[in-house]
């Protein structure tokens, strides 16, 4: 059989939806053939056309199992491979186990991509989406933060790490803002086009200023510590990735794990959850972070550093970027609408961080 190496895939609005190509298709069944089970169906459940990945769910003789065809680079997939073995055998953590082939290999290597067998955790259901559900959350994340700790990557894997490159994300945050402005200058018949240019330099001097607390702040000192010390994000981290299984929360799809200051996920979910309540809630930001606390502890420098990452202007910068690659598509009215939300949700976040600023002074 031809291995061809696996490209991204086109979906049009007439392929259903999990569609993948008959090759992929082709090369799951020739990877399954190193297992020592057979396989009575599998069942797309997830894929990544823009980058070239896919999750198949199996129904098998030992049980139901996921094939996972990795998108990233081989070296870089290796170091989340290692991880999830070194969660999963040596810290005891709820991430599924990787099965083993026949050969007694972690992954085959199949159109110069890995693929690999997991277990299929039943039962599996997302936690409610209010702030109890949010504080288990917290409180799973802490938990897999602190059990990564003292990983050490295989050998031959990428290092992945993000611990010594806030800076240079902040700087990226303030340039772009730049790019957004030109792009709404070149585009201004664009409907959305005024608003942007309208709140750009709002957002552009919030970044400024979270970069330069940054440099202010202990962060230098906090990242010398290194990987080992810190362990390892998630950094997809939210409701469909943490799940309520049968003796706790489990942890999912840990194909993007980095190493990096824990509090990024953090601050990631925070964000993402006031975004979805279309206002900062004291009272959600200091339960989720107190829940977290519970599972690793939060030492005031790195809650300062939280603060800091919270101010950023992480909602606009995530959901603008996109006008980088086709501004006729994405300036319209949606986008106005948008911005019109991100601008208002905004306002409502920085009373929520006066207030709570101070809330771990002495709090070790």
């Amino acid at each position: 059989m031809e291995n061809k190496n696996i490209i991204p895939w086109e979906v049009d609005e007439l392929a259903h939806e999990f569609f993948i190509p008959d090759y992929i298709g082709a090369l799951a069944e020739e990877v399954l053939r190193y297992y020592d089970f057979s396989v009575q169906s599998m069942e797309v459940v997830t894929t990544k056309p823009d980058k070239g990945g896919a999750i198949w769910k199996l129904e098998t003789s030992s049980g139901p199992k996921s094939l996972k065809l990795l998108h990233r680079r081989p070296s870089r997939s290796l170091f989340s491979l290692g991880a999830q073995e070194y969660l999963v055998n040596v810290q005891k953590a709820r991430v599924p186990p990787i099965i083993r082939t026949k050969n007694g290999e972690q992954y085959v290597e199949a159109g110069g991509k890995l693929w690999f067998v997991a277990e299929w955790i039943e039962p599996l259901a997302p936690v409610t989406k209010d702030l109890e559900g949010a504080k288990q959350l917290c409180n799973a994340l802490g938990e897999f933060h602190r059990l990564s700790k003292g990983y050490t990557p295989p050998p031959n894997a990428e290092i992945a790490s993000r611990v010594y490159k806030w800076p240079k994300s902040y700087e990226k945050v303030i340039t772009k803002m730049d790019w957004f402005r030109n792009i709404a200058k070149a585009y201004e018949e664009m409907p959305a086009s005024s608003h942007l240019l309208n709140v750009v330099d709002t957002f552009e001097q919030q970044a400024k200023k979270s970069l330069e607390r940054l440099n202010q702040s202990s962060y230098w000192e906090l990242a010398k510590r290194g990987n080992e010390h810190w362990g390892l994000v998630h950094q997809d981290y939210g409701w469909s990735n943490g799940q309520m299984g049968a003796d706790g929360m489990w942890i999912i799809d840990l194909d993007g794990v980095a190493y990096d200051l824990p509090i990024r996920d953090l601050r990631k979910l925070i964000t993402g959850t006031m975004a979805d309540l279309y206002r900062w809630d004291a009272a959600w930001v200091r339960e989720m972070i107190m829940a977290y606390h519970e599972a690793n502890p939060i030492s005031q420098e790195l809650y300062e550093i939280l603060m800091i990452d919270l101010s950023l202007p992480n909602e606009f910068y995530k959901n603008i970027k996109e006008v980088v690659y086709e501004p006729e598509i994405f300036l319209d009215d949606t986008t106005t609408s948008l911005i019109q939300t991100i601008v208002d949700t905004d306002q409502s976040k920085w009373p929520v961080l006066e207030e709570i600023q101070n809330d771990w002074k002495g709090v070790e």
